[in-house]
């Protein structure tokens, strides 16, 4: 079928409202506009560039987690969390008490990501491994009244105070399990020769769309893209997450979704989808470069330390992954003692590699800004 010819669905009457009814899409996929396939062309050049140059960087898994928080905070930022990637990277002690959930938030994103990649072995993208996504973002005291990692038995609802003013129906809970049925039988159908950029593109629209579960589904939906792309190996490392994107182009997002459910245009929300993956791409192929400048001055400072420099150089690959830290936390990962830890942080203060942030004679914690300035753009 032409993508052209898309159709969403339908919206049914129900006793006081009308939900939105989506149509199956586990079939084959024809792409019948010569935009869409030269935006497809670009975005598949961008990430394979992303994907080779991250295999060059050495020690990459230290950098990734700065990504995999960026994409933390990002995502749940659209939800309407108030995190920042500077408070998302900090010890919990470090977090004031009415920030604190907003920030467990973040860390529940960060641990389902992680905890799905390392998993990807064993559990393939599966109605299976979203729930156990599910339950792990819903975890804590916002999520545990909503279902964490089952299927939701009741209707939900988009935007507005309830079902009489929502801006958006998901389907009935009734019909849930046969829709995501087919959704999962269209990531694995062996028999669709459709790219794998156009596919994921369309299965977050769907899951969107079906919205299964109570509470976390736009987290989830967009914790899916980076998941399928490493699971077909179009990424060998985690390093591309379109949250930031959507986050900063968040109208058009929810327009072009809602431009399929209301005008049956995926054409429309492919193209958007395909120019986030471009974009993204090229941000973080930038990112790598500017991560291996900052490296190579970082080492060539380092070399002043005499006898220190080999203890330094495994300090400063901790900061590529704890880029805001504290003596102590420092000391404690790292299996130094304090002593030998202050010393060090004296040494790359002084070099300018760390700033002390909070003016404290006491509970100091230090910035790599150098570092922090490329996650904050």
């Amino acid at each position: 079928m032409n993508l052209s010819a898309f159709k969403a669905g339908a919206s049914v009457q129900r006793v006081q409202y009308k939900s939105f009814e989506p149509a199956h899409i586990n079939t084959h996929w024809h792409m019948d506009d010569d935009d869409l396939n030269m935006l497809l062309s670009i975005a598949n050049l961008k990430l394979g560039e992303l994907n080779a140059f991250s295999q060059l960087i050495p020690d990459i898994d230290f950098f990734i987690k700065m990504y995999v928080v960026k994409e933390g905070t990002q995502s749940t930022k659209i939800e309407g969390t108030q995190t920042n990637i500077d408070e998302a990277i900090q010890s919990e002690w470090n977090i004031s008490p009415e920030k604190l959930d907003d920030w467990q938030e973040v860390q529940h994103y960060v641990q389902a990501m992680n905890e799905a990649v390392a998993g990807l072995e064993k559990l393939p993208i599966s109605n299976r491994l979203l729930k156990q996504m599910n339950r792990t973002l819903l975890q804590g005291v916002r999520g545990k009244h909503k279902l964490p990692g089952e299927f939701r038995s009741s209707q939900n609802w988009i935007g507005g105070s309830s079902l009489v003013d929502a801006a958006f129906i998901p389907p009935h809970p009734d019909s849930i399990a046969d829709y995501m049925a087919d959704l999962e039988q269209f990531i694995h159908n062996p028999n669709l020769s459709i790219p794998h950029l156009i596919k994921i593109g369309m299965i977050h629209f769907q899951f969107e769309t079906i919205h299964p579960f109570l509470d976390g589904n736009g987290r989830l939906g967009r914790l899916l893209i980076t998941l399928f792309l490493v699971s077909h190996q179009l990424l060998v490392k985690p390093t591309l997450y379109l949250s930031d994107f959507f986050e900063k182009h968040r109208t058009h997002y929810f327009d072009k979704l809602t431009t399929v459910r209301t005008q049956n245009d995926m054409v429309q929300w492919l193209k958007f989808f395909l120019e986030g993956v471009r974009s993204t791409a090229e941000s973080a192929i930038q990112t790598l470069k500017d991560i291996i400048v900052l490296r190579s001055d970082c080492e060539n400072l380092l070399v002043s330390l005499g006898k220190k420099q080999l203890l330094a150089k495994q300090f400063l690959n901790y900061l590529y992954s704890h880029p805001i830290t504290d003596a102590t936390s420092a000391a404690k990962d790292l299996g130094i003692s304090i002593t030998t830890t202050l010393r060090l942080i004296d040494d790359l203060v002084r070099m300018g590699m760390l700033i002390e942030s909070t003016g404290n004679k006491r509970n100091r914690v230090f910035v790599f800004e150098r570092y922090m300035q490329l996650f904050r753009r």
